[in-house]
C-alpha cells in the first residue's frame, strides 16, 4: 500500500534531471549502467557507421586484423603459456594501429605479448567472442568468425569486439590498480560526459570528479600512503578510461601528459570520429 503523494514524487525524482548526475535523470543513468547500448538507453550507436569509419578505429582494426591471420594461416599455434607467438605480434604491430612510446623509443623489444597491451589485449577479447575457439593451444575460427569478416557484417564485428571488451574484459587486467572495475562500471556514463562537456579541452581529472560524483564508493578502495585517494583515483580512471579505451577506439584526443606515468596536466577532448559512433537521444 503506497502512501499518499509517495508514488508522484518518487516518479518525479527518477524523472528529473540531476545535477549530480551531469544533468541526466536517475532513470536514464539506471539504463546507461544496467542496459548500456538498450533501447532506453540515451545513449546509442548510430546508424551510419560504415566501412569507411571502421577502418579510422585502431583497437578494431587490430583484433580484425588478429582475426584475417587465422583465416589466412588457417590457425595460430600460441605459446605454452597462451600468448600469441612473436610472429604474430611484429605482423600486427606494423600495421600501426596502436604504436608504443616504449616499443618506438627502444625500450622495450616486441618479443612478448605482454611488451604490448592493445595486442595482447586484442588476443584476449577474440578469444572471449564466439568469432574464434582455442583447441590443442591453436586459434581458430568459428563459423560465425568467418561470416562476420566478410565485408557486409563488419558493423556487426565491430559492435561484437566492443561489446566484449567494454563489458566482458576485464580492464584492471592490464594494470596494478585496484582490481574494482573502476572506469569499466557504468562506462557509457563516461561516453555521456564526453558527448556533452568533450567538444572543448578539459582536464581529465574534470571528468574523473564527474564520475565519482555517480560512483563515490570508488574512492574507498585508494587508501596507499604515497599518494592522496583523489590522485590515485584518477589516475586509474584516466588510463582505465581514456588511455585504454576511448583513445584505443579512437573516440578521444590527449594530450598534457608530462611523462608516461604523470597524468597530473592531462587534457581530453572528443574527435570527430566520436560523432560518427556515438549518438544522444
Amino acid at each position: 500500500m503506497y502512501i499518499s503523494g509517495i508514488p508522484d514524487e518518487i516518479f518525479k525524482y527518477n524523472n528529473s534531471e540531476s545535477d549530480k548526475l551531469s544533468g541526466l535523470t536517475p532513470n536514464q543513468t539506471h539504463e546507461l549502467i544496467y542496459n548500456p547500448l538498450g533501447e532506453n538507453s540515451c545513449i546509442k550507436f548510430s546508424s551510419t557507421i560504415n566501412s569507411e569509419i571502421l577502418d579510422e578505429i585502431p583497437f578494431f582494426r587490430i583484433s580484425e586484423e588478429l582475426l584475417k591471420i587465422i583465416k589466412r594461416d588457417g590457425f595460430i599455434k600460441l605459446t605454452p603459456i597462451g600468448a600469441l607467438p612473436k610472429k604474430i605480434l611484429v605482423e600486427l604491430y606494423d600495421f600501426r594501429f596502436i604504436v608504443d612510446e616504449h616499443i618506438e623509443s627502444g625500450i622495450n623489444k616486441l618479443y612478448r605479448e605482454d611488451v604490448c597491451v592493445p595486442i595482447k589485449t586484442a588476443r584476449i577479447v577474440c578469444e572471449s567472442t564466439n568469432l574464434v575457439k582455442k583447441t590443442k593451444g591453436k586459434l581458430l575460427l568459428t563459423k560465425n568468425g568467418e561470416r562476420c569478416l566478410k565485408n557486409e557484417n563488419r558493423v556487426e564485428l565491430f559492435k561484437i569486439i566492443f561489446l566484449i571488451f567494454s563489458e566482458k574484459f576485464n580492464w584492471a587486467y592490464n594494470d596494478g590498480y585496484t582490481k574494482e572495475p573502476v572506469g569499466q562500471y557504468g562506462y557509457l556514463f563516461s561516453i555521456y560526459l564526453l558527448k556533452k562537456f568533450g567538444d572543448k579541452e578539459n582536464s581529465t581529472n574534470y571528468f574523473a570528479e564527474k564520475y565519482l560524483q555517480v560512483f563515490e564508493k570508488f574512492i574507498t578502495y585508494f587508501n596507499e600512503d604515497y599518494s592522496t585517494p583523489e590522485k590515485l583515483f584518477n589516475s586509474c580512471y584516466t588510463l582505465r578510461t581514456f588511455e585504454r579505451f576511448t583513445e584505443w577506439f579512437g573516440l578521444t584526443k590527449l594530450s598534457g601528459k608530462n611523462s608516461y606515468f604523470d597524468l597530473e596536466n592531462a587534457k581530453i577532448t572528443k574527435t570527430i570520429l566520436f560523432e560518427k559512433i556515438f549518438i544522444l537521444e
